[in-house]
């Protein structure tokens, strides 16, 4: 088929190519928060079915004030990286970081992202100073034994090296390939988590009101 010119239709745009996002979330927290909404759906759950006078009303509100900063804390966090961007969701925040912004990251006592000139606590990669401990042991038996440093694919657990540690340096790894990336420009931006923070507040007023007015 041609235009009206001759020249030949390109037909319809091409589609944007899609970046698969490489995930990071912490085992052991969703673990944890799983045990605990369980433990607290069956104690809430009890004190709803067998409760008298305002028990079961109290039992209602304390609900969503326990039950959301458990989610937001254990279940929420985690971190997903692409070839464009790096996306950070925390708790009560999600920071997205296009990679043109990020200045570095750390693993210090927790995991810190440097983006926009401002600093940012990354909670779905813990730090764990033991685990930290045991991956140096590792990783000094195997200089002394002489064994090669193994090649890992990205993603895969190399048992010299904390896991976050091993986070962040693939991240880093990614903030200084795609940096100079045209499609990974673009500033920071930080929004707030109101789906978790609304219902908190909410249930919270009507716990102290049922404590006061009880």
């Amino acid at each position: 088929m041609t235009d009206s010119d001759g020249a030949p239709d390109p037909g319809p745009a091409a589609p944007e190519p899609t970046y698969a996002d490489r995930i990071y979330r912490s085992g052991p927290g969703i673990i944890s928060g799983i045990l605990l909404l369980a433990v607290a759906a069956w104690l809430i759950g009890d004190a709803v079915i067998s409760g008298t006078g305002r028990t079961p009303w109290v039992a209602l509100a304390a609900a969503p004030v326990f039950a959301f900063p458990v989610i937001a804390y254990t279940l929420r966090p985690a971190v997903y990286a692409n070839d464009r961007r790096l996306l950070v969701r925390n708790p009560l925040r999600t920071v997205l970081a296009p990679w043109a912004a990020v200045e570095g990251l750390k693993a210090g006592y927790s995991v810190e992202l440097f983006a926009g000139g401002s600093k940012y606590q990354v909670w779905a990669v813990p730090v764990s100073i033991r685990q930290r401990k045991t991956a140096g042991r590792r990783a000094a038996r195997a200089r002394a034994a002489g064994e090669p440093e193994a090649r890992l694919r990205p993603g895969q657990p190399d048992p010299t090296r904390a896991w976050s540690d091993q986070v962040v340096a693939e991240l880093q790894e990614m903030a200084e390939r795609h940096g100079a990336s045209p499609a990974a420009a673009g500033s920071v931006s930080v929004s707030w988590c109101w789906w978790v923070i609304a219902p908190t507040l909410a249930g919270l007023a009507a716990l102290v009101t049922l404590i006061v007015t009880g």
